[in-house]
This record gives C-alpha cells, sequence and structure tokens, in this order.
C-alpha cells in the first residue's frame, strides 16, 4: 500500500510541476500539495494522529 501511496504522489507533484510550468500556477500549487498531503512519508492524510504502525 505504501508504494503505491508513493507511486501515485509523485505522478501528482510531477503533474503540478508540469502544470506550473505551462502557467497554470493554481492547479499547480493544489496538485502538489495534494500530492505531499497523499504520500507515505512524512505528512500523510491517511495517518492518524497518535497511531503507531
Amino acid at each position: 500500500m505504501g508504494f503505491l501511496l508513493w507511486i501515485i504522489a509523485v505522478a501528482l507533484v510531477i503533474y503540478g510541476v508540469i502544470s506550473l510550468i505551462n502557467g497554470s500556477i493554481l492547479l499547480g500549487i493544489i496538485l502538489i500539495v495534494v500530492g505531499l498531503a497523499v504520500g507515505p512519508g512524512g505528512w500523510s492524510i491517511f495517518n492518524r494522529r497518535g497511531s503507531r504502525a
């Protein structure tokens, strides 16, 4: 599951950077933030506060 989340997060961040380069600043920022939120490392929306795995 962690590897799948990592792949999705990388794809979102890459697409966000490409959107930024193409001039769609708001979409690019949103995609990068969502990519960071989905990723298994660091800040993740799928990890509950206080849970130790």
